[in-house]
């Protein structure tokens, strides 16, 4: 597995090795020995997969308690995915990194624990599968908005696709008056 630094330190891209023949493929998404050999040290209790349509944006959602690593993929269609730095003790803090997630390319996405996370869809569909490394915690969740200003993310949005968000998404908080980790 070819791995693929961004330029936030710790948030990591995967390319997969994919064996294929007349039959179809096959590839790893997962291997702890290889995954703690270049610093994912991560235990997972949670996989989770969504379906959306073309202009949909989820994000940027994280977890201010138990805070949730994520390795994430998509199965079919296209997808921009983010993460955001909210650590303020990093010195990447309030910085993002982007990268194009296909179930053409297969690539995965590293999200360590302490970062907000959001995708942009944009394909007709894209089915998305993550693992997390803590259990989905409604009460400690919080979401920044997608377009916020100190941020600064350059989302490939779809001029001719309205950009759909779910009302949560649409009362997201500004960076400045967000939840952030220390």
């Amino acid at each position: 597995m070819k791995v693929i630094k961004t330029d936030i330190p710790g948030v990591l891209v995967f390319e997969p090795q994919v064996f294929g023949d007349e039959r179809g493929y096959f590839l790893e998404t997962w291997r702890d020995d290889f995954f703690r050999s270049v610093g994912v040290d991560a235990v997972f209790v949670q996989d989770n997969q969504s379906s959306s349509h073309q202009g949909v944006l989820r994000g940027i959602h994280y977890q201010i308690q138990q805070p949730q690593g994520k390795l994430v993929r998509v199965l079919s269609g296209r997808i921009f995915d983010v993460a955001v730095d909210l650590r303020r003790s990093s010195p990447t803090f309030g910085q993002w990194t982007g990268t194009e997630l296909s179930g053409e390319n297969r690539r995965l996405l590293w999200v360590p624990p302490g970062f907000g996370h959001g995708f942009y869809v944009l394909s007709e569909t894209a089915e998305f599968a993550y693992k997390c490394t803590d259990y989905y915690a409604p009460q400690h969740e919080r979401i920044i908005r997608f377009d916020d200003s100190d941020i600064g993310i350059e989302w490939p949005l779809q001029d001719q696709f309205p950009t759909v968000l779910s009302e949560k998404d649409k009362a997201g908080k500004p960076f400045k008056m967000a939840d952030l980790f220390e």
